[in-house]
């Protein structure tokens, strides 16, 4: 099965890194705002260049001057089952310690801006 990550970043701003593994990478948005647990609770999620696959075990410090200089720890991992992955809809189910269940990633284009998205939990 493949595995998700939420990676809570503490740099210039603190947010959630969610992170799905797919096509070899882990596809990654930054959430501004603690991932969903309860129904219907929607979060903006902003599209953010793919990670490689080992950076889901990745916690410590990227040190100042690097690009997102800070504090990184894993928030939530587990796996996660796949429903559908379409170009501005994916659906899945998560399976880790904190979030379980349906979740939708929505391509909600605010702004104009394809890279943002919207993360909720549906079931």
């Amino acid at each position: 099965m493949p595995i998700f990550v939420i990676q809570k970043h503490d740099a210039s701003h603190l947010h959630y890194d969610f992170r799905l593994e797919h096509d070899g990478v882990l596809k990654s948005w930054a959430v501004p705002k603690e991932p969903p647990k309860e129904k219907d609770v929607k979060r903006l999620a902003v599209q953010v260049d793919d990670h490689d696959l080992d950076y889901a075990d990745f916690e410590g410090e990227i040190p100042e001057g690097s690009y997102g200089a800070g504090t990184v720890e894993i928030w939530d991992k587990g796996e996660y089952e796949l429903d559908s992955w379409k170009e501005s809809k994916i659906v899945f189910h998560l399976k880790g310690k904190k979030l379980k269940g349906k979740y939708v990633l929505l391509n909600a284009k605010m702004g104009g801006d394809k890279k943002n998205w919207l993360i909720f939990r549906s079931e």
